[in-house]
């Protein structure tokens, strides 16, 4: 039996403090900056690396999914929009239901017909309760998906969800702002969601800095999510600052062996 990536991960953000997870989006970035990237988030301290989009345009999918795999031993995690971005090429995917929507599309019907390819290709499938949360802007899942979020200042709202989600047997429960959000997940929602579930939260979308990440993992985020910031070449040193601040125990450490 293959080791679980689900328990690796949760395991190494309980030694390190949290998880640093880079998404990559094959839509807007071509394969050269892909495999770059990848290689430069293994030396930079990345946990491990997701892969997904709102719409897929790319017809060389599996083929850019078996390359990006290739280059890099770190764990390769789907993150579909939809049942097409399943690939055979994946470590793992996060086997998602839009639980803060009440399309049914994205509760339960592009699930239906992923699950067959999951099966088929061994896929480790790590249930997740997905939340979108009000940003500021219109996002592309916004859009995409014909949901509205949920509103930012209404954390009791997320801790039900988060709640059902868990009480349905999920895994783990992702609080998004979405891709180009004006404003990323409260604090204040953060730390009461993760005060009322007994599973690993992810935060992602609209972190700009490492302080925001420190404060997401503080708030009690268990992994962040951080990806159009190295979109543009250059970024490695940036990419470490973000992995180091979403490890906190680990930078601790270091500090004591040093002083």
């Amino acid at each position: 039996m293959k080791d679980s990536i689900y328990k690796r991960l949760c395991a190494s953000a309980g030694e390190r403090g949290g998880g640093f997870l880079l998404l990559v989006d094959p839509d807007k970035s071509e394969l050269p900056e892909l495999l770059s990237l990848a290689e430069q988030a293994e030396e930079a301290g990345v946990d491990a690396i997701l892969v997904g989009t709102s719409f897929l345009m790319r017809p060389d999918f599996h083929e850019s999914m078996k390359r990006l795999k290739s280059s890099t031993s770190l764990p390769v995690i789907l993150f579909p929009g939809s049942a097409s971005q399943v690939s055979p090429e994946a470590d793992a995917i996060l086997f998602m239901s839009l639980i803060s929507g009440r399309n049914a599309t994205y509760l339960i019907e592009e699930q239906v017909k992923g699950a067959p390819f999951v099966k088929a290709y061994d896929l480790e499938a790590i249930s997740t309760g997905y939340m979108l949360i009000e940003s500021g802007s219109y996002t592309s899942v916004e859009y995409v998906s014909g949901t509205r979020p949920i509103p930012r200042n209404k954390p009791d709202l997320a801790c039900a969800h988060a709640l059902a989600a868990q009480y349905l047997g999920m895994k783990m429960i992702y609080m998004e702002a979405g891709s180009g959000a004006n404003h990323s997940v409260p604090d204040d929602m953060i730390q009461q969601v993760s005060a009322a579930i007994d599973i690993p939260m992810i935060v992602g979308g609209g972190i700009v800095s490492p302080d925001e990440v420190s404060q997401k993992i503080t708030a009690g985020a268990a992994f962040v999510v951080v990806g159009t910031r190295f979109e543009a070449p250059g970024s490695f040193e940036r990419l470490r600052e973000y992995a180091d601040a979403c490890h906190p125990k680990a930078h601790a450490d270091t500090t004591q062996i040093i002083r």
